[in-house]
């Protein structure tokens, strides 16, 4: 484990931004090729983020996400602990339009936002939340289930305090994020998302960044966290590394349409940028499952998909 002193604490969060930033060029190292036969939109591929357009390459290994959740191929795993997460809205700092998603920062240098329980055998931080939505409610999540779309995707990422001193560090090892999943549905309006969707016009464009403050994301969780699915996997954008412990909620939450077009109304580009792009089809295509098991929290022959 690398140790870095106090004097390099405040290059965090610039850090973490050269990070995502490099995370949008592709790989020094090519292995194989991503597979964007896999999609199950196809028609929409024209319109994704240029990231996915071209022959990016990814790092090899067998556990690269997101995959297709098979409910009744999910195995039933009794010693799978409950969730126990603890979250403190005032440790929110700002939102951030990094030209691909828009990422929800909190403060991560104490243990004030943990996640632990479930699969996890370590205490995990959150630093960050973001989305991955569609042009239309009929797409848009990363995961999905029975081959089910939903229209959007929240990630709540979190790093391994335990095992590791900081985000820039876990994100590259074994066992270093956690990342929680949950499936956005169009129906109602949803009141916690409300305060985050007033924010983002002043985040339309690329590089933009604005102080958001006091925002708990627990609000986003929803009402039952006890039922899951968790598998190994890797992140969605580049590096792709395979350093992630996914768990899938199977609960879904409500937001409503006009909340969803928020989103839509954000850009891929920055103001001075002669063409602006719609920020819609932010996801990556499904990945091969390669032999790995999914577990669930639950029994599945019992339960519907969500």
């Amino acid at each position: 484990m690398v140790t870095f002193s106090a004097a390099v604490r405040p290059l965090v969060s610039h850090l973490r931004r050269q990070l995502v930033r490099h995370a949008m060029s592709p790989r020094i190292t090519p292995v194989r090729r991503c597979n964007l036969t896999a999609c199950s939109s196809k028609s929409v591929l024209s319109q994704m983020h240029p990231m996915w357009l071209g022959p990016l390459e990814v790092p090899g290994g067998d556990h690269q996400s997101p995959i297709d959740i098979a409910v009744k191929k999910a195995v039933f795993d009794s010693d799978l602990k409950p969730l126990e997460s603890n979250y403190d809205p005032q440790t929110c700092q700002q939102i951030w339009n990094n030209g691909y998603s828009f990422l929800v920062e909190y403060d991560d240098t104490t243990d004030k936002n943990t996640l632990k329980g479930g699969p996890l055998q370590d205490k995990y931080r959150l630093c960050q939340f973001h989305f991955h939505w569609g042009e239309s409610n009929d797409w848009g999540s990363e995961h999905t289930v029975d081959r089910r779309l939903f229209p959007a995707e929240l990630h709540l990422v979190h790093w391994n305090s335990d095992r590791y001193t900081l985000f820039e560090e876990a994100v590259m090892e074994e066992n270093g994020l956690a990342v929680i999943g949950i499936f956005l549905k169009v129906g109602k309006r949803h009141e916690g998302l409300q305060k985050l969707v007033d924010a983002l016009p002043a985040i339309r464009h690329k590089d933009s960044v604005v102080e958001f403050t006091r925002f708990d994301p627990a609000s986003l969780l929803p009402s039952n966290i006890d039922d899951y699915w968790t598998y190994h996997g890797s992140l969605t954008t580049p590096p792709l590394t395979e350093s992630v412990t996914w768990i899938v909620m199977k609960q879904h939450i409500e937001v409503s349409h006009d909340q969803l077009a928020v989103f839509r109304s954000l850009l891929f580009t920055s103001a001075e940028e002669e063409v602006q792009k719609s920020m819609v089809n932010n996801f990556r295509v499904q990945q091969p499952l390669r032999g790995r098991t999914v577990r669930s929290s639950f029994t599945p022959f019992l339960a519907e998909a969500p």
